[in-house]
């Protein structure tokens, strides 16, 4: 999978007269990309395209111009555009008042540890945290609201990832999802071209039958 780099971040001026169409699509990536888990969880399955629009986005509100400044985004970003076999997400647990806050960030401490898609045949992918943000967010009495998780799929898992059924399941002791993906869903991450790329010669073959 393609990474990022300065020359795809373009300037102010040109990003405005591209932003209404970019955005638009962005709101039709994420529209089927997004996954509730739950009342108080979402998932999204993130790629190439949406790290740009985070980059353009974050440099036209942070009036950011130099190089420099670009090329740290880029750097931070690229880490969460997925690599060959994987997929990668931002899970966000959605809570808008200071006590639901205050009950449940505590609550759900090591949640990250606890997403996995499972394959139809009951195989599962689980999903990690990198390093990094492990010891960025994680700490041992209350959880961060938002998490960065890759997935990490053998080559043989891909086709059954593409034909689902595909179920994401949130198996923390203080909440318990389980969630079928519309049959469009994992269907459309394996045929795009930023989702599951490279993964070998008989993963190109399914991206292909399935786009027929």
């Amino acid at each position: 999978m393609r990474k990022l780099t300065v020359d795809d971040i373009i300037d102010m001026r040109a990003y405005e007269r591209e932003r209404d169409e970019l955005r638009r699509r962005i709101i039709d990536l994420k529209r089927i990309r997004r996954v509730p888990l739950g009342p108080i969880m979402t998932i999204v399955f993130e790629n190439t395209l949406t790290m740009r629009w985070q980059i353009q986005e974050m440099a036209r509100v942070e009036r950011m111009f130099r190089d420099e400044q670009i090329a740290h985004e880029v750097e931070t970003y690229n880490q969460l555009i997925p690599d060959a076999g994987e997929l990668s997400a931002t899970l966000m647990i959605e809570l808008t008042s200071e006590p639901a806050l205050r009950e449940w960030l505590p609550r759900l401490v090591g949640i990250q540890n606890h997403v996995t898609i499972v394959l139809p045949d009951g195989t599962s992918v689980p999903g990690a945290p990198s390093e990094e943000d492990e010891l960025r967010l994680t700490r041992d009495d209350i959880t961060a609201a938002v998490h960065f998780l890759k997935f990490r799929f053998a080559p043989t898992d891909i086709e059954m990832f593409a034909s689902g059924p595909v179920h994401i399941v949130v198996t923390h002791p203080e909440y318990d999802q389980s969630i079928q993906l519309e049959p469009e869903q994992p269907a459309s991450m394996v045929v795009h071209e930023h989702d599951l790329a490279g993964a070998g010669n008989d993963q190109r073959r399914v991206r292909r039958r399935v786009q027929q």
